[in-house]
């Protein structure tokens, strides 16, 4: 056997500052009964007036940069909170024998064995006599594995699916505005090459000839990749495919979209215009408009999170079957649970991201969203492994077959009830009530886990500030994004408020490169403690909101969400909510399974959004 977001949950706040108490030096906690006098934290906080723009102008001095004086003033509060969390870093006792996490290998302590990768290999699909769809909405929000049957049994072409797809991203990008190149072109192409198979002789299997989309930081050949930000419009086209673009066309799957990423892969807000490949205009609106925003299809006054806003609404409104991603620090796993869809983000060092946008390099993964758990493992098994580009790539196996997944009864699911349950006398009333709308579906979600023969842990993170540590990592993405900070092109992008892209680029100026280095010790320490949890549990549930959405993007390990349930919300709208499962390094299998196990006995990843079926 196989040995965070939605919307209102406080904790994240909450935990930082309490671990942050956890984590003080020794002779803190030698003097508590003592003196109830405040943490090291807080009393270098107090000690400390706050930074300036007189100050910054003296420091970027000897960075060798120039900003100018208002860039400096939109970076203040950022670099403020910087310092914050460079404090909480420095409460962390390291011994002088903890390397940092250069370079970044989350697998250094231990790999798995046979049995925790899995051992179901592909089968071929026995077809027999099924219904075939009844209407094209049937088919819009069919999983792959339903349209493969339809595809064996001569019920549907590829061709079919793919103008299917791309009829419906033209009809409600105007809605959704989640298409940035519709590929319609390469899709028909691929659609009538994989039609063709079909009628030599060939196998139905996998992805072949099933449509999908990709968030627009995958490098695709002949066609724009724009990374959603208006410094990239004129990017040179890419002369050749991502690796996980180029796997997936070996797969037979056909490229119908290249969708929305929050710019430079934050938030759901971009820069651009949506077209054709053949660059006409798809919705109307030229590249000058500001704010473009992905929305939510449940809701599409709302949001659809990001940055991979554009995959999450997308599968959830039917537009395609599944669509890549990618996360850093929540990027699959918010939009994904916001529009009530499944989201798959891999081991760190799964997937190749050779031809893909660097944001953090020791923190970057490509994943997947999907309407099903066993899309997300199809996929996986498609696009995973070296390819001689990425070093950080593992050659570990993944092998998952849902038709062969072996019992789950007896796995040890980790329960984090201090985030899942239990109330808190400092949050505000609305928090409270959002709370108490979002416990019955954590509840039944453990219920329906201890009926499959689960047996249920109670257990508490490791007590780290994931969240002080993942913010200096932006250390690296002003690494990245040099050139446009110093040229001042970061004046160009969409969002220019406090916590919006251009004042992290513009603040990152001002983190220490000794903090920086600090921060990746603290990091191996906090490798080390997740693994040590993972001696316990096989994987453990927690909101999406959770703490450990930073914390696990930090230390590498996978995580999977599933649609778990609705509430109403203020506007009277059902709206889904996600769990989210986190398992051990390269352990996807058992993710999968029990993800699956959940899936089968719960209603909620078939509903679709009024609006759009």
């Amino acid at each position: 056997m196989r040995k965070s977001s939605v919307q209102g949950h406080p904790s994240r706040r909450r935990f930082i500052g309490a671990t942050v108490g956890v984590l003080a030096l020794p002779s803190a906690a030698t003097n508590a009964e003592a003196s109830p006098a405040i943490s090291p934290v807080e009393a270098a906080k107090a000690a400390q007036p706050p930074i300036d723009v007189a100050t910054l102008e003296i420091a970027q001095k000897v960075a060798a940069v120039e900003q100018s004086h208002e860039a400096l003033g939109k970076a203040i509060p950022m670099v403020n909170r910087y310092r914050d969390h460079i404090e909480a870093i420095r409460a962390v006792g390291l011994a002088s024998n903890v390397e940092p996490a250069f370079a970044f290998n989350p697998r250094r302590r231990r790999r798995l064995s046979a049995a925790q990768v899995g051992s179901a290999a592909p089968s071929r699909r026995q077809v027999g006599k099924i219904p075939g769809p009844s209407s094209d909405l049937d088919i819009a929000f069919a999983d792959t594995s339903r349209l493969q049957l339809w595809l064996a049994a001569g019920q549907v072409t590829s061709e079919q699916l793919v103008n299917l797809a791309v009829d419906r991203l033209k009809r409600h990008d105007a809605t959704l505005s989640c298409v940035v190149t519709l590929t319609d072109r390469r899709s028909l192409a691929e659609a009538r090459q994989a039609d063709a198979g079909r009628k030599r002789g060939g196998q139905v299997q996998g992805l072949r000839g099933i449509p999908y989309g990709a968030k627009d930081l995958f490098d695709s050949a002949g066609i724009r990749t724009q990374w959603g930000a208006r410094p990239y419009l004129e990017r040179p086209v890419p002369k050749s495919d991502s690796t996980a673009l180029a796997r997936l066309k070996d797969a037979g799957a056909c490229l119908t979209a290249k969708l929305s990423t929050g710019e430079l892969a934050i938030g759901d807000s971009w820069a651009g215009e949506a077209r054709s490949q053949d660059g006409l205009p798809l919705s109307g609106e030229g590249e000058g408009v500001k704010g473009h925003k992905t929305k939510n299809p449940w809701d599409p006054t709302a949001g659809a999170s990001g940055s991979s806003a554009g995959p999450a609404a997308a599968v959830a409104a039917g537009l395609v079957p599944f669509a890549l991603g990618t996360e850093t620090g929540g990027s699959i796993v918010s939009p994904a649970s916001t529009c009530g869809v499944v989201g798959l983000r891999p081991t760190y060092g799964r997937v190749s991201r050779a031809g893909v946008m660097t944001l953090r390099w020791t923190l970057d993964k490509v994943g997947v969203i999907a309407r099903s758990v066993a899309d997300c493992g199809a996929v996986l098994q498609a696009i995973h492994g070296p390819d001689g580009l990425d070093g950080t790539v593992t050659a570990e196996p993944f092998r998952w077959n849902p038709a062969l997944a072996g019992s789950v009864r007896g796995l040890r699911l980790g329960v984090v009830e201090s985030e899942l349950f239990a109330s808190d006398s400092t949050v505000t009333e609305k928090e409270r009530a959002q709370s108490e709308k979002l416990r019955p579906i954590f509840e039944a979600a453990v219920d329906v886990y201890r009926r499959a023969g689960f047996e249920i842990v109670p257990v508490t993170l490791p007590p780290f500030p994931a969240g002080a540590l993942y913010a200096i990592h932006n250390a690296e993405a002003g690494a990245m994004f040099d050139e446009i900070t110093r040229t001042g092109a970061i004046d160009t992008l969409e969002g220019q408020g406090p916590t919006d892209r251009s004042s992290q680029l513009r603040a990152s100026r001002f983190i220490p490169a000794v903090d920086y280095i600090q921060a990746q010790r603290v990091r191996t320490l906090m490798i080390n403690a997740l693994e040590d949890l993972f001696d316990r549990i096989d994987l453990f549930l927690t909101a999406p909101s959770s703490d450990s959405v930073s914390m696990t993007n930090l230390t590498g390990h996978p995580a999977l969400v599933l649609p778990a349930g609705f509430v109403i919300s203020d506007g009277g709208l059902e709206m889904p909510r996600n769990i989210m499962l986190t398992g051990r390094l390269d352990d996807e299998a058992t993710l999968l399974d029990a993800g699956l196990a959940f899936e089968r006995q719960t209603p909620w990843h078939a509903r679709r959004p009024p609006l759009f079926s």
